[in-house]
């Protein structure tokens, strides 16, 4: 009797454990976590930003080449790219530790490390961000569709503060 309790107690326990691992899937599945303010401005929502939107993998213009690591810096920092260009940011991680690349508002990225400080084993995939392990390569694609500075950064607590920023021109 005592093992059958026990056998029903662990499959009972099955659900809310798949429930607290949360959904992942194009998103952080995260209550109290939405990613629709940095989504909304980018995808022409209701506050409107210049950041651009997700760019079809199909029609990029060029590529570009980005290197994190632990020195908490990006190579290039400073990006230039034409109105219009979509572009394929190709994303390498060379340091020993996680770093992301996250293209976004300077508003919108302060909050956004903001809320990673407070729930730093968040996970996330939006299309504006790539995040790696120490070693990997990634990459995103990009549209800019307006001009002026876009920026980007690293929203691993601590990593911006330190530095690890950079900026899109858009002419």
């Amino acid at each position: 009797m005592m093992k059958k309790t026990l056998s029903v107690l662990a499959l009972s326990a099955l659900p809310v454990l798949a429930l607290a691992a949360g959904n992942h899937q194009g998103g952080h599945g995260m209550a109290g976590h939405d990613m629709q303010g940095m989504h909304g401005s980018m995808h022409g929502g209701a506050s409107h930003s210049n950041v651009g939107k997700p760019g079809d993998p199909a029609k990029v213009d060029r590529t570009i080449e980005v290197v994190m690591d632990d020195s908490m810096r990006f190579t290039p920092a400073t990006i230039t790219v034409k109105k219009g260009e979509t572009i394929r940011f190709f994303v390498k991680n060379a340091g020993k530790v996680p770093h992301e690349m996250v293209v976004g508002s300077l508003q919108e990225l302060k909050e956004h490390a903001e809320m990673m400080r407070k729930m730093p084993q968040m996970q996330h995939a939006e299309p504006n961000m790539v995040t790696l392990q120490p070693g990997q390569r990634g990459g995103l694609v990009w549209q800019f569709d307006q001009p002026g500075t876009v920026d980007f950064a690293c929203l691993i607590p601590g990593h911006m503060e330190a530095g690890m920023a950079g900026k899109i021109v858009v002419e």
